[in-house]
């Protein structure tokens, strides 16, 4: 996202490093964010192992965003293992000490960095080491917020912890993870975990231990694999719980590796010193050193054999020895007890004056009732009386499923999450009783025991069944109402002339007869007024025949009255008279004269 170069800070005259954003990029908010949100974290972190964020803005002719940053002569530990292949066990854990005090300034202002890995850990020529590139760190609280870009995982997927990768959510257990995984590739010269593509890497991160690093390189202590397992359990809960933490386990681990780290406590900027040959060694507080150097411990150039230098040599070793023995008589290496049974675990911790206490955790691997893991770890040395924790094993993972009866859809999915199990197949089913959308059954049912992401089918409500409306036609109003309210519809009627149907019968319904309704649904009966009403046409003077064609024409019966003597054969009067409004069907009286 940006290009790193080399710059002279003209003001206070010394060489700084300038990232500047691509172009391209920096029309994206996004990204622009990013950036601002690397200069703010940075300058909230005031801590040794910190690189430095010096100043942060757009240049006014350029509209170039640029971030100046302090300038690290050295190399990074990606180049250093690219170079050495791997380092010492010492080495490594001098290394990791001061990036996990970086990574503990950083949960401790509230931030996590969510990309631990080599490339951002610099080795300066003094010695000094600093975690950068805080451009993906995230406050703490709203670190649940997704960690993907347009579906791309941010972070570098070999150092992504599970729940990176599975719900896009980090907290500081995700720096540990990605801090062991380093501390992994530090010793063994390989990542954990490998794949041809992306997504085959973030799957084993899911599904897949880390490795115990011996099991790559046979020489490597089981201290160092307690430590590195310890770090990268996939199960968050299980890991150290943030730097802090780590940084304890790490310094014991070192403690017990090195005897003359033991007598001299690791200071709280120790670091790794490169020297002009290119060799890398864990760095000692001065007074070891000049202590090394008044015995004639340092260089092996300095071979003169002076009998007051040896007389002094052997005074201090003793010296040491029984400084060592004094101190060695107050302590206990944690037994070995991973896949003890919890009874003799105890018993172990017992046997070498320490304590115990126990939790409990799943294990596909360990049997029931049998150790897990110890913390401290197996092999550190310890104060008697120290108090062991014991993660003792469940079993294989299992859940019961949950009660899903009467829960919606959506909620039903949420209650399985949580007990890590998914929503399988989804069937609708009509009830009488169960609200829409509610389930009425599950498959397993509740209260069975299922596996991590084993599927639940479910039965839903769609609501009661649908009703055919009934044929009401030719039926009185009353009866078609009762009929309706009887099977739970509601109905409005309206009338209409009909010359079919009786007047008070119902015409037809609205929907129509045989549509399928849910129970509450509205009908419209169209009931019958009977004929429609007809005007008496004019029929005076027609002549009888034409008079009665256009009386029946409209719809009206016909009696001819003939008047006594010589006929004309024309219409007289009517009765009922031209213009009157009668139903159809009326008789009409036509006098003829």
């Amino acid at each position: 996202m940006a290009t790193v170069y080399a710059a002279s800070d003209l003001r206070l005259r010394r060489t700084v490093a300038v990232k500047v954003m691509h172009a391209s990029l920096a029309e994206d908010p996004e990204f622009v964010h990013r950036f601002e949100r690397e200069a703010h974290a940075a300058a909230q972190l005031a801590n040794p192992h910190v690189v430095a964020v010096h100043d942060q803005g757009r240049d006014s002719g350029t509209g170039a965003i640029y971030l100046v940053m302090e300038f690290v002569h050295g190399r990074t530990v990606r180049e250093v293992i690219a170079a050495r292949g791997v380092l010492t066990p010492v080495q490594a854990l001098a290394v990791l000490d001061p990036v996990l005090q970086a990574l503990a300034a950083a949960h401790d202002a509230g931030y996590v960095h969510r990309d631990v890995k080599p490339e951002n850990v610099l080795i300066g020529d003094d010695g000094r080491i600093k975690v950068t590139d805080f451009g993906l760190a995230r406050a703490i609280v709203s670190s649940s917020l997704s960690a993907a870009t347009q579906g791309v995982l941010i972070g570098t997927v070999a150092y992504l912890s599970p729940e990176q990768v599975e719900r896009g959510y980090a907290d500081a257990r995700s720096d540990v993870y990605g801090a062991g995984v380093l501390l992994y590739e530090m010793l063994t010269g390989v990542v954990p975990h490998s794949g041809e593509t992306p997504l085959a890497v973030a799957y084993q991160h899911v599904h897949t231990d880390v490795p115990a690093p011996s099991l790559t390189r046979a020489d490597l202590p089981r201290a160092i694999d307690g430590v590195v397992t310890h770090a990268t359990r996939r199960d968050p809960a299980l890991r150290y719980q943030d730097a802090r933490e780590f940084l304890a386990a790490v310094r014991a681990t070192r403690a017990a590796l090195d005897p003359e780290y033991t007598m001299v406590p690791l200071p709280m900027q120790s670091t790794t010193v490169i020297d002009q040959g290119g060799n890398e060694y864990p760095s000692v507080p001065t007074s070891a050193v000049q202590a090394r150097t008044e015995s004639g411990m340092v260089s092996g150039r300095r071979r003169r054999r002076r009998w007051p230098a040896v007389l002094t040599l052997l005074l201090l070793a003793a010296a040491g020895g029984i400084a060592w023995q004094a101190t060695a008589g107050s302590h206990s290496d944690v037994p070995q007890v991973i896949g003890m049974s919890v009874a003799d675990a105890k018993q172990a911790l017992s046997d070498a004056t320490l304590r115990s206490t126990t939790t409990q955790a799943w294990s596909k691997t360990i049997p029931e009732g049998d150790v897990i893991d110890a913390q401290p770890t197996p092999g550190m040395s310890v104060t008697h009386d120290t108090l062991v924790t014991l993660v003792v094993s469940k079993g294989p993972e299992r859940y019961a499923v949950p009660s899903l009866i009467g829960l919606l859809q959506g909620d039903a999915r949420s209650a399985l999450a949580a007990v890590k199990l998914r929503l399988g197949a989804v069937t609708q089913q009509y009830d009488a009783k169960a609200a829409p959308g509610t389930v009425l059954s599950s498959n397993p049912e509740a209260g069975r025991i299922a596996q991590p992401g084993d599927t639940v089918d479910l039965v839903v409500s769609k609501g009661p069944a649908p009703i055919p409306v009934p044929a009401l036609a030719g039926q009185t109003l009353a009866a078609a109402e009762a009929a309706l309210q009887t099977i739970g519809f509601t109905s409005a009627s309206s009338t209409l002339y009909d010359d079919q149907v009786a007047a008070g019968n119902v015409i037809r319904t609205s929907p129509s007869a045989g549509t399928l309704l849910q129970r509450g649904s509205h009908i419209k009966l169209l009931v019958s007024k009977g004929p429609a009403p007809v005007t008496v046409p004019d029929v005076f003077r027609l002549s009888a025949s034409s008079a009665t064609a256009k009386l029946r024409a409209a719809g009206l019966t016909v009696t001819v009255h003939k008047s006594s003597g010589r006929l004309l054969n024309l219409v007289k009067s009517q009765s009922p008279s031209a213009g009157s409004v009668v139903p159809r069907g009326t008789n009409v009286t036509i006098t003829i004269v």
